[in-house]
């Protein structure tokens, strides 16, 4: 089984280490992202959810939090902060954040609050994600993405078939037959866009997979 990766966004180096080495025991992947340019770029990497200090500088762990909210990101996100104050925790939670614990904390608290954003994810994941057809935006349990009509039309299609093995031709016709100009090989240039859109898998709860020879089919992670 895949360790789940969790994001730590801390900037003393000391505390990062210390919950970086307890995640390690618990049986996650961790990795540690010292200010928030590199948390955002381990984000678009992909993670199961992340845990981000409030105080990281010249960009605070709260306006980290709602860039990433902003750039689409939905992972579940613990906050830790010495500052414990109502307001405090109120401003860390507007911003996006899933959940607050104020410092000093004790390492367990931290993983069972930890576990409880996963159960939630999982329960998202197995649901599938969601999908507004008037904006054309899907939402899984960690990403947002906005897709294009084309896109939509396509994930709508292998929705609907969801768990058959579609060939080439099968979803060439179903979509651009009437339109002139266009080749088979039209499908897997649009199948590559959703793929990059549904990246990472894990976050939206789906998949789609080429079967060799015979075409694509959209899986359920859910039921792995």
């Amino acid at each position: 089984m895949t360790a789940k990766k969790v994001l730590i966004v801390e900037d003393d180096e000391d505390i990062a280490s210390a919950l970086a080495r307890g995640l390690r025991r618990e049986g996650y992947a961790p990795s540690v992202a010292f200010d928030a340019a590199s948390a955002v770029a381990a984000a678009e990497e992909g993670c199961s959810a992340a845990v981000v200090d409030v105080m990281l500088g010249e960009e605070s762990g709260v306006d980290l939090v709602q860039r990433l909210r902003r750039e689409g990101h939905t992972l579940p996100i613990i906050m830790l902060s010495a500052l414990s104050s109502v307001e405090d925790r109120t401003a860390g939670l507007a911003a996006g954040a899933d959940d607050y614990v104020a410092k000093p904390f004790e390492l367990a608290e931290l993983i069972a609050r930890l576990r409880v954003q996963e159960h939630r994810r999982a329960e998202a994941n197995a649901e599938g994600p969601s999908i507004d057809a008037e904006t054309r935006e899907i939402a899984g349990a960690g990403r947002t993405a906005s897709l294009t009509q084309r896109e939509f039309d396509l994930l709508s299609y292998m929705m609907e078939r969801q768990g058959q093995v579609l060939s080439r031709g099968e979803i060439f016709d179903a979509l651009w037959l009437t339109e002139g100009g266009s080749s088979e090989n039209v499908v897997d240039v649009y199948i590559g866009y959703l793929r990059r859109k549904l990246s990472p898998s894990e976050a939206f709860g789906i998949e789609i997979k080429t079967m060799r020879g015979r075409g694509f089919v959209l899986a359920n992670l859910g039921g792995r």
